[in-house]
């Protein structure tokens, strides 16, 4: 089964060799592959973390794919995906989470709506009621 991951280009990039510490606040597709410590924050974005990345951060984003290390929280309001050799150490939130096999994670996770979700649901089918007379036993 072909697996189809919707990212958007990139339009940031910090290399293997980038080290980085303090907050990134980032709109659209944002790849890490280096070292980030502190905070990483976007209003809807997709932060990609590479497979050599190690990132000591608290993220809020709209989608974080997760195929390095990290260790911190993850608040996204979509989803989080962690794919091999990920590892993932910490609080988890968002309305979709999927670990694949071989992916490593600890920590407690929370699942959330979106809050596009929050259609109208129809209301149930009514069953009609069956009257069933007891017979005197």
């Amino acid at each position: 089964m072909k697996k189809d991951k919707k990212i958007d280009s990139i339009s940031t990039f910090l290399g293997s060799d980038t080290s980085f510490e303090g907050t990134i606040e980032f709109q659209g597709t944002i790849r890490v592959d280096g070292r980030v410590k502190g905070k990483i924050c976007s209003q809807g974005g997709t932060l990609i973390v590479g497979e050599k990345a190690v990132i000591d951060a608290d993220i809020i984003a709209g989608a974080v794919v997760v195929m390095g290390e990290v260790n911190g929280t993850i608040d996204a309001k979509e989803r989080i995906e962690v794919y091999p050799p990920g590892r993932l150490g910490g609080n988890v939130q968002a309305a979709v989470i999927s670990i694949e096999p071989g992916a490593i994670f600890n920590g407690n996770c929370a699942m959330k709506t979106q809050t596009t979700s929050a259609k109208k649901t129809p209301a149930p089918p009514q069953i009609p009621s069956v009257s069933t007379a007891s017979k005197g036993e």
